[in-house]
């Protein structure tokens, strides 16, 4: 009983926090463009090679708008074929960028995301943040901020937050995986147009442990299976109009 009571003050309590974290993004939208910002700067000295990249695809020829967009780190950037996966999509770009974080997605919004003009954007980042020692509520405030840039430039546009993964490679984050996928979760409950996608349900085992056999041989990154497992999940989301279920069709709960 007394677990039970625990967990509810705790999901009260990350939705408040979820709740503030939309607030005060909302504010963050008004103020100016932090593109002169050390923050930014300093992010677009790391990803420079990456951003000129894209721009040269860009230049060579420019997605049509009203596509599928997705975003994110390099489980997004190293996802084989992810326009066949998605072929009913007549528009589907990547611009995954390796071992970015969602900060680093929340400060490039505007040049990954804004520009195309996607009808929806699927975003996955999170992980290598706790890596590197942000906390739950921090990769929220991130997610927040990009979210509601998004939806500042791009009224009708959907967003979509992939769950953080469960990696054998990083098992000793899993509290905080769990957490930041809990108040993200929590987050989107209150935003309109959006979707909240579980892949780390079907990740983990019988054992609650994450599935290794889902990972390439670092156990960080995922292999075709992997990637099929994903495919499966976010499909559903891709066609509102086609979409069942999706704790039925998975078969997670």
């Amino acid at each position: 009983m007394k677990a039970v009571r625990l967990a509810a003050l705790s999901l009260a309590l990350l939705t408040t926090l979820a709740s503030q974290a939309q607030s005060l993004a909302s504010t963050d939208a008004a103020q100016p463009s932090p593109a002169t910002s050390s923050a930014y700067l300093a992010a677009q000295a790391r990803w420079q090679s990456e951003l000129d990249a894209f721009a040269s695809a860009d230049r060579a020829g420019l997605p049509a708008s009203d596509g599928v967009l997705f975003v994110g780190s390099s489980t997004i950037r190293m996802w084989p074929n992810i326009a066949q996966d998605f072929r009913q999509q007549p528009v589907v770009i990547n611009r995954g960028f390796g071992g970015s974080t969602m900060a680093d997605c929340s400060l490039f919004v505007h040049e990954l995301v804004v520009r195309y003009k996607p009808r929806l954007v699927l975003v996955y980042a999170g992980d290598n943040d706790l890596a590197e020692g942000r906390t739950p509520l921090q990769i929220l405030e991130s997610f927040a901020h990009f979210a509601n840039t998004v939806r500042s430039e791009l009224p009708n546009t959907r967003i979509a937050y992939i769950s953080v993964k469960p990696s054998p490679s990083r098992e000793k984050l899993m509290p905080q995986v769990r957490e930041t996928n809990n108040v993200i979760a929590a987050y989107l409950r209150r935003l309109p147009n959006s979707e909240y996608i579980d892949v780390f349900t079907p990740m983990v085992g019988a054992d609650g442990r994450p599935r290794a056999e889902l990972f390439r041989g670092d156990q960080l990154h995922m292999n075709d299976e992997g990637y099929r497992l994903w495919q499966s999940v976010i499909a559903q989301y891709l066609d509102p109009a086609a979409r069942v279920d999706a704790s039925v069709a998975q078969g997670l709960r």
